[in-house]
């Protein structure tokens, strides 16, 4: 094993705190259960549907499954299963409970299954038959019987390594899930070496060693500065550990790994303690306060952290990252202001949806600059989140990406949300578009190779396309190469599938792998 830099023991009283692990009194079924009724959607798409199925053979209503896909794509969304005693308004799915899907391809055919994720917080909430925990990461709100409880719900992203199907949330540790049944087996601390309270939801594996590299932040409780940093081998095992302080306390919610550096973006949606206890918004967006970029060597140790600081911007999730040993070159959607509505503004600032826009951009940083600062140069003319890559080539130079529109000047298309299906060639800004059609919105689009040995970028966009008129939801493949032609195959799900965040392709040979 590597450098291990423990956690360090200068934690105050405060930090401390937020460290309680003891498990709450087991809740007891109520004499007489509790009434269920949610307040009317804005649209009744949005409803909570609460419901886990298996579907033998979905109905593909356009073009062919392509047989020779051998494998499973997993995908996490957010439902409830009661209704909030707390009103969050949009930012409430951030806070619904995590729901694992999977689509198993096999011989031409694909079933579908989906399963509540039992997390600690559900099962409580269950025992009870209603809501239990409060505010979105705020465990001031929340009913006493459940105080020491894990918080996190599991709701963001779902993803394959050392044989495991993890579950996670940037809150809490991972769980893991069966990858046939999606049965919770529990959480998981990496075999007793995860002493970080949090881990990251938006791990990277290296292609050229298997290594999953990953971090969490808050990692000695919420508002905390501190950051761990890991990196597991190829069958899952820590192999580095080491700890630092960022230079403010913020959602650090994806990070970027090269073959050389880890870098760490802190982004002024900023967090205090004080927020929490006056029950207000967790996270704040501080129109003030620069970003930094902290850069470390791959298995580096937290005391030789280089922060490199730049004006005040927003950015969230990272498409791809590289390094030519001197040079880090970042893509990210970058805007001006904080993407998210729901999120105050200090100062008491209205939220502008156009300085809200991000648009994907590349990130340089010179490590021999002594100025330590970064530039940044807009790739594309679009707005856009959800950016993906070809993940045989993260940590390396790529030139194909993918992500969601939620605008495409020229064009009105009714409804909010992401529109179109963008693949973008990162070294040119050419990009072919794809559009659902009207009273429809996409999930997050996901690159699944043709074959193992495919050129990058060759293969498929797997996207959850909502027919919100239609009241029902379709899994979409597209060819990667020509995203503009329209599906490869369109199946449809005969029942709503609640919005999501991540998902990830699973072949059956790393399945046949699992250690779980």
């Amino acid at each position: 094993m590597t450098h291990m830099n423990r956690p360090q023991d200068d934690a105050t009283a405060e930090e401390l705190q937020w460290t309680r692990t003891a498990p709450a009194t087991p809740i007891p079924e109520p004499e007489v259960w509790p009434t269920v009724r949610f307040p009317e959607p804005a649209h009744p798409f949005d409803a909570p549907l609460r419901v886990e199925a298996d579907i033998q053979g979905l109905e593909c209503v356009q073009g062919e499954i392509p047989a020779h896909l051998d494998g499973t794509f997993y995908k996490v969304v957010c439902d409830r299963q009661f209704p909030k005693f707390v009103d969050e308004g949009p930012l409430g799915s951030f806070n619904d409970d995590g729901m694992a899907l999977s689509f198993r391809f096999r011989k031409g055919r694909v079933d579908y299954k989906s399963r509540f994720i039992k997390t600690p917080r559900f099962e409580a909430e269950r025992a009870a038959g209603r809501a239990l925990f409060g505010q979105y990461h705020n465990p001031f709100t929340d009913r006493p019987e459940v105080e020491g409880v894990v918080r996190g719900l599991a709701n963001t992203n779902v993803f394959f390594h050392g044989g495991k199907l993890y579950a996670a949330k940037e809150d809490s540790p991972p769980l893991i899930l069966d990858p046939d049944t999606l049965d919770t087996v529990g959480h998981y601390d990496f075999e007793g070496t995860l002493t970080s309270k949090t881990s990251t939801a938006h791990p990277k594996v290296d292609p050229n060693t298997g290594e999953m590299v990953f971090f969490g932040y808050s990692a000695k409780g919420e508002t905390t500065r501190d950051i761990a940093y890991y990196e597991a081998d190829a069958s899952g095992q820590i192999i580095h550990e080491t700890w630092f302080k960022a230079p403010y306390s913020s959602m650090v919610h994806d990070f970027a790994v090269t073959q050389n550096f880890v870098i760490f973006p802190i982004i002024p949606m900023r967090t205090e303690r004080e927020w929490l206890e006056k029950e207000e918004s967790m996270f704040q967006w501080d129109p003030e306060e620069r970003v930094y970029l902290g850069v470390l060597p791959r298995k580096g140790k937290g005391e030789n952290i280089v922060w490199y600081e730049g004006p005040n911007r927003f950015a969230s999730h990272i498409m791809g990252a590289h390094d030519d040993g001197r040079h880090i070159h970042i893509d990210t959607p970058v805007s001006e202001s904080s993407y998210f509505p729901w999120f105050p503004i200090v100062g008491n600032q209205e939220h502008d949806p156009e300085k809200s826009k991000g648009y994907l951009s590349r990130w340089t940083i010179d490590t021999r600059d002594r100025r330590r600062t970064f530039s940044e140069q807009k790739i594309s003319q679009f707005a856009s989140e959800f950016p993906r890559m070809d993940d045989r080539f993260e940590t390396l130079k790529y030139q194909w990406g993918v992500m969601g529109l939620n605008e495409l000047p020229g064009h009105d298309a009714p409804g909010g949300g992401f529109r179109w299906v963008s693949a973008v060639d990162v070294a040119t800004g050419e990009q072919k578009i794809w559009y659902p059609g009207d009273h429809a919105t996409i999930g997050e689009p996901v690159f699944v190779p043709g074959a193992d040995d495919a050129p990058e970028g060759h293969g498929y966009v797997f996207v959850i396309v909502s027919r919100r008129d239609l009241m029902h939801s379709e899994m979409v493949l597209l060819d990667a190469q020509h995203v503009d032609r329209g599906p490869v195959c369109t199946l449809k799900v005969p029942l709503r599938i609640p919005r999501g965040l991540h998902g990830n392709w699973v072949t059956s040979e790393e399945l046949a792998a699992r250690t779980d």
